[in-house]
């Protein structure tokens, strides 16, 4: 290993071709030449004195060091993106970007309007949208402020309790005027089910008290909750929908109120560090009250 510090650049490429698989697909993601990305590759194997991939015909495959390598190269690369947004924000004025993240019914159906009343109100402001429903380590900077389902326990995030968006069964009126409605959960095990495909600690923490509603049941399953949603419109069976969004649609109709009722904790988190940052600031309270306002219905 040489004690030359390797130039930030060979770590793109790094994390490209780990991605990729190739140099070529690598080079057309970063808008570069295919040799330039091999140079990268090897003056990064050169410093550290590793060999990070194995060539064959299939293309790059990586070797034990390359995937000891990863989670610190993005790492860096994670950094580096909130340092380019930090520097991004300073001058005069709310200004600069802010990267969100949040669950995909959430960011698609939810949040469009609050960020576009956000950016009539700061043009120089800038969003970037991860929809994920994985929890994004702001820790890290992976995102600026995360909107979340459950209560954030890192003592170095500021975070708000927005309240609880509930998780109803609904069809659309549809399905239920060819099939009929269920008056009882025995029932809803004779209709179609839309659900999830890959059951997680949370879904199986439901099904002591939802024993109809498991996965062998479903004639559609998806673990994308966006699916779900546009197989509800769709009018192919019952599912499960957030209340305040269904209640947008008068053709969705709520079924089994009494017997399925899932609230869902919603929070909106930043790092600590970032209370002080005027970009970050103004998106945090714009989401805290437009969400709020989605709960309540309004």
């Amino acid at each position: 290993m040489t004690e030359k510090e390797p130039n930030w650049e060979w770590y793109r490429s790094f994390l490209q071709v780990l991605e990729s698989g190739s140099l070529s697909a690598a080079a057309r993601a970063l808008g570069i030449t295919q040799p330039t990305v091999g140079r990268h590759i090897e003056s990064l194997e050169a410093t550290f004195g590793l060999t990070l991939f194995t060539r064959s015909s299939d293309g790059f495959s990586p070797t034990e060091a390359a995937n000891e390598l990863r989670p610190y190269a993005v790492g860096l690369a994670m950094t580096t993106a909130a340092l380019r947004r930090a520097a991004s924000s300073h001058g005069s004025g709310v200004r600069g970007t802010v990267r969100l993240t949040a669950s995909e019914v959430i960011g698609v159906e939810v949040l469009p309007p609050i960020l576009a009343a956000l950016r009539h109100d700061y043009p120089e402001l800038s969003i970037e949208l991860v929809l994920s429903n994985k929890a994004d380590d702001l820790l890290r900077r992976e995102a600026d402020i995360a909107i979340r389902m459950f209560r954030p326990v890192q003592e170095a995030l500021v975070a708000k309790r927005i309240g609880a968006i509930e998780v109803g069964l609904h069809a659309h009126e549809r399905y239920l005027a060819l099939h009929g409605v269920p008056r009882s959960m025995k029932e809803l095990a004779s209709h179609t089910i839309i659900g999830f495909d890959q059951e997680n600690a949370f879904i199986r923490s439901l099904q002591p008290r939802f024993a109809a509603y498991k996965r062998n049941n479903f004639a559609f399953r998806a673990d994308s909750d966006l699916a779900q949603l546009g197989a509800i419109r769709a009018g192919f069976g019952i599912g499960g929908c957030q209340s305040p969004l269904a209640a947008r649609d008068p053709k969705l109709v709520r079924v089994l109120r009494e017997e399925f009722s899932l609230p869902l904790e919603t929070w909106v988190a930043m790092h600590e560090d970032l209370r002080t940052s005027a970009r970050c600031a103004v998106t945090f309270a714009a989401l805290a009250s437009g969400l709020n306002a989605y709960i309540q219905g309004a």
